[in-house]
């Protein structure tokens, strides 16, 4: 049976942005392989194998950054001195990403209120906008003060990323970045999701085939 490294089987599990993160939290003892406090970076592992990351070894304010993190790097985009906009922002997860990467500015957009870490909330870099639905949202909104608004992230649930996709690209400076966490249970139709899981791993690619259709509708270039 196939076997990896831990370091690299956390990368994997998305657990860690990157291999060196990953081997400092196993060296500083923040993970657990099937309860043992004591592994190394090179100890070989089957991928079932139950490991725990200890809470305070995640470098953001909720898992959510670590699946930006990942994701940032695959695509090679860099929110360096960018004005970024980050829909269904929750807790902040993917706002702490983006400014632990570099981002000057990120507006946390949320249909809720309350989430936000309040460590991010007084952060002056970020303009906090609770009880704010994306399909709302407008070049209007942003006012004329910031332009350059050309990234985007996107982690939102209850509701189809077709519906929000076309407003929030309205409001993006072109060429802009656009990275979206695509939930097939969002994307079916309610009989092919029962009681909200996919189970059928047809179906999860054709959420994904149905999203990347929509996308090559609109009148952006596909990443």
């Amino acid at each position: 049976m196939q076997k990896e490294r831990l370091d690299v089987l956390l990368l994997r599990k998305g657990l860690f942005a990157t291999r060196a993160k990953a081997q400092a939290a196993i060296m500083a003892g923040k993970v657990r392989v099937e309860g043992r406090q004591d592994p190394k970076p090179g100890d070989l592992l089957r991928l079932e194998t139950r490991i725990e990351v200890l809470k305070d070894a995640v470098p953001y304010v909720s898992r959510g950054g670590l699946k930006l993190a990942a994701a940032l790097d695959g695509f090679r985009v860099d929110p360096y001195g960018r004005l970024a906009l980050d829909v269904g922002a929750s807790t902040g997860g993917f706002t702490d990403c983006l400014l632990q990467r570099g981002a000057v500015k990120v507006y946390a957009v949320d249909v809720g209120h309350g989430q936000l870490d309040s460590r991010l909330r007084a952060d002056p870099r970020v303009v906090c906008m609770e009880r704010t639905h994306a399909r709302d949202l407008t070049p209007a909104v942003f006012g004329t003060d910031d332009p350059s608004l050309d990234l985007a992230v996107m982690d939102v649930s209850f509701i189809s990323l077709a519906k929000v996709l076309t407003p929030v690209i309205a409001c993006l400076a072109r060429p802009f970045d656009l990275i979206a966490l695509i939930k097939p249970q969002f994307e079916l139709e309610p009989k092919k999701v029962p009681k909200g899981v996919v189970r059928r791993e047809e179906f999860r690619l054709e959420a994904v085939a149905s999203l990347r259709a929509f996308i090559a509708s609109l009148p952006v270039a596909e990443r």
